[in-house]
């Protein structure tokens, strides 16, 4: 009981250190070390997924020599499957055990047994947890059980960090292009910088807008940026569901343009490379004025943030229309006005 009660101590201690610093590898870095300190163990290790999500590597340790010999990432990943399946891997004695990787490394390290959990975060493994042991160690359930709640700690600190990021970057992003489109009163110069802007920032193969033509009450291209023109002509030239959807005031994903059945002709979109497409409406106060459309090559979800965010550009670019055109307008008014008081003067 008393063994409990110390783990339970040490994860209130790790939770209270996620209220009171921001810092990922701080967290990562404390995690660690309870696992070593509460655990009376040797070293800990913790391994995350890189810009490669197939490559784990060490992102902090414990009680490791520097020049320590990890296993190699690659053998790594082979195990994860297996490990996520049963929860955990654990070795009673890593010189006999032909599952230990470097095994002579181990040895010389000084290193008996070992214990590793998956590191989650929504459901999908992103890294390992290991703790090595300088005596042989039959684990319990309780033991597995405090390095996996360790594990999940760590996953959360992960996670928070790169939503944290996301949602500075995405502020970023909004004021950037937002400044961008407001440094102009000409429409098409306005929606130029949207749709580029937009591409680039999103890994987008390509992104269009089409503006409803008041007069035939049909969409037309005004701007498109990374397709080709024929592309953009075809499918401007039809009312998909998607795109009456967006006319209705929704903002729509389409996972796979190839099987989607509001798709007439998915070989248009195969023709181009697009698989993913998300469809915004372009709006000023209650009125629709068109369509913010963005065409992805690869399979993409979205955030709900990033679809908000999308939604939100189809209100700027909207706003920016209204604005352009308010100020055209104005001008117009002006100079009628200015014709009619020189009109006047003649009189006298």
């Amino acid at each position: 009981m008393a063994h409990q009660a110390n783990y339970f101590e040490n994860l209130c201690r790790v939770s209270r250190a996620f209220g009171t610093t921001l810092k990922k590898n701080e967290l990562l870095a404390l995690i660690v070390d309870t696992a070593v300190e509460a655990m009376n163990a040797k070293a800990a290790c913790l391994f995350l997924a890189g810009d490669d999500p197939d490559l784990y590597l060490p992102a902090a340790q414990k009680g490791l020599s520097a020049d320590y010999p990890h296993t190699v990432p690659e053998k790594a990943r082979d195990h994860l499957d297996e490990l996520v399946k049963k929860g955990h891997l654990d070795i009673f004695d890593v010189a006999a055990d032909p599952r230990a990787e470097n095994r002579d490394a181990k040895i010389a390290e000084g290193i008996a047994s070992l214990l590793v959990v998956p590191v989650m975060v929504h459901g999908r493994p992103i890294g390992v947890l290991a703790l090595y042991t300088a005596d042989r160690r039959q684990f319990s359930k309780t033991d597995v059980a405090f390095l996996t709640a360790l594990a999940d700690q760590g996953g959360i600190a992960v996670d928070r960090a790169r939503l944290i990021t996301h949602i500075r970057n995405n502020t970023r992003l909004f004021y950037d292009l937002s400044a961008g489109m407001n440094a102009s009163l000409d429409v098409r110069q306005i929606m130029t910088t949207l749709t580029v802007d937009l591409c680039r920032v999103f890994k987008a193969k390509g992104v269009t807008v089409q503006l409803i033509d008041t007069d035939g009450g049909t969409l037309k291209p005004v701007s498109s940026s990374g397709l080709h023109s024929a592309f953009v002509e075809e499918v401007s030239g039809r009312l998909e569901k998607n795109v009456t959807d967006a006319m209705g005031g929704k903002t729509v994903v389409i996972q796979n343009a190839a099987s989607d059945p509001g798709i007439p002709d998915p070989e248009v979109y195969k023709m181009e490379g697009i698989v993913t497409v998300i469809s915004a409406p372009i709006t000023s106060g209650d009125a629709v004025m068109g369509v913010l459309r963005l065409y992805f090559a690869d399979p993409r979800d979205f955030y709900d943030d990033e679809i908000l965010m999308i939604t939100a550009f189809g209100h700027q670019a909207g706003l920016a229309i209204r604005n352009a055109t308010c100020y055209i307008k104005i001008e117009n008014d002006l100079k009628d006005l200015q014709n009619d008081i020189w009109s006047h003067r003649s009189w006298f």
